[in-house]
């Protein structure tokens, strides 16, 4: 059949539905993975987008036709995927959704057995090929069966096993699921905590009703800050369409970035377990390895991305990783990522120190950051050899795109894995030396 290649992305395969991604390339690509992981049994789960039943019907098909039993997960977050391969074993795994991307888009975020995700390199790209190929085609003389399994309560209990709820101390908090599977995820939660919790759009809606599940966007975060205010409550929570992700939003409504809270988690992680290896990803506020040292932990810089992360974490055999986009890791999860577990570990630290949340991230980051900026260039080499030359002086690598560092502040500027865009990073000592620097910054990249 003909199939778009540019819905397999680094991580995950995702497009428009149904133009890009549907029922036939659901089952294609159900019945190429069967022959590509060659296993007994694939665990697959889903989110609410509108789309996802039918597409999980004929992923589901593909499998089953290639010979492969399936679990069928249900409705289910990321990270409940991920949970049930690695807890029960299969084979592998295939999660449907597209995260954070607006309704008329879905796809497949798949990984291996252990929760070791797919990548371009590694997997997706071969069952791309094989689809290209056609060597997938042929049914397998023996059918696979499907048969269904409720994670639910496995999983909220393994999310809780990471904190002592008998600390927890009854804050309010607001909690903003997007209309995401946090709606579904989050009650057999709540419900064995003290806390005093004001819901926001926990019904299941994949039509995305009052905002994008994608809370790293400031504007997705008006209707939390505002109910934070009315209630007063201490601080609010918000997570992504597929629940893998969190943000924290303090009583004033700020954000807290994804650097931070992964300041927070490693503070928590390190006062249990002194001594341990953490991974931060190389955009992350330079707050997060000092703490860690501070905490006597020992802070590894990383490239950007779960692909890469998780295998330099097993290598480490590390604790926790984190990264400024609200992905965090954890070791006794597979390794993989958890909104959820994230959440709990920082509720349960918030609780600990008796301080409010702003108080607690003012103690730990003295500095000020930009935020991602993007820049739309003709040619990306070009005008990174030019920021090359003009910043010179500065202490360079060139990691993951090129990080720049002086004493006084430092940035990063990395092309987009889709897009012809720059997306630049800066960090600076004070609010006016960013402000000036990002100006000059700018410039060279803007021409």
């Amino acid at each position: 059949m003909s199939i778009d290649p540019t819905i397999f992305k680094a991580y995950d395969i995702r497009g428009t539905y149904p133009e890009q991604i549907n029922s036939e390339v659901a089952y294609q690509i159900g019945a190429a993975l069967a022959r590509n992981l060659k296993t007994k049994s694939i665990a697959v789960g889903r989110d609410m987008r509108m789309s996802s039943d039918e597409l999980a019907e004929h992923l589901i098909r593909g499998i089953n036709d290639s010979g492969t039993d399936v679990t069928d997960l249900g409705l289910v977050s990321t990270d409940g995927l991920y949970y049930a391969v690695g807890k029960f074993e299969y084979g592998g795994g295939v999660m449907i959704t597209a995260s954070h991307n607006p309704k008329q888009y879905n796809g497949f975020k798949i990984c291996r057995e252990k929760a070791v995700p797919l990548s371009g390199q590694e997997g997706l790209n071969q069952i791309l090929q094989a689809i290209q190929d056609g060597t997938f085609a042929s049914k397998s003389p023996s059918r696979g069966v499907t048969v269904r399994r409720d994670i639910s309560t496995d999983y909220s209990d393994h999310c809780l096993s990471f904190i002592d709820t008998a600390k927890i101390k009854p804050f309010k908090i607001v909690i903003d699921a997007g209309n995401g599977m946090a709606g579904a995820t989050l009650p057999p939660v709540l419900e064995k905590l003290p806390i005093k919790a004001t819901p926001l759009f926990f019904e299941l809606d994949g039509s995305f009703p009052n905002h994008p599940a994608s809370p790293i966007e400031l504007e997705n975060l008006v209707d939390l800050q505002k109910k934070i205010a009315e209630t007063d409550a201490d601080f609010g929570v918000a997570f992504d369409g597929d629940a893998d992700r969190m943000f924290l939003v303090d009583k004033f409504g700020n954000q807290l970035g994804g650097d931070m809270v992964t300041a927070l988690v490693s503070k928590s992680l390190l006062a249990k377990s002194p001594g341990e290896h953490i991974l931060y990803n190389l955009i992350c506020s330079k707050a997060v390895p000092e703490l860690i040292q501070r905490c006597g932990g020992t802070a590894i810089r990383t490239r950007v991305g779960h692909a890469l992360i998780k295998p330099l974490m097993k290598k480490h055999n590390a604790i926790f990783g984190g990264e400024h986009s609200g992905h965090f890791y954890f070791r006794d999860f597979w390794f993989a990522d958890s909104g959820l577990i994230a959440f709990l570990v920082c509720l349960e630290l918030i609780s600990t120190e008796n301080k409010p949340l702003h108080e607690m991230v003012k103690e730990i980051d003295p500095y000020f950051r930009s935020g991602e900026i993007n820049s739309r260039v003709e040619s990306i080499p070009d005008r990174i050899a030019q920021v090359k030359e003009t910043f010179k002086s500065g202490e360079q690598d060139e990691e993951d795109g090129l990080t720049v560092s002086y004493p006084e502040f430092w940035f990063n500027l990395r092309p987009s894995n889709t897009e012809p865009l720059l997306r630049l990073n800066i960090e600076a000592n004070s609010k006016e030396l960013l402000e000036e620097k990002k100006t000059e910054i700018l410039g060279t990249i803007r021409g």
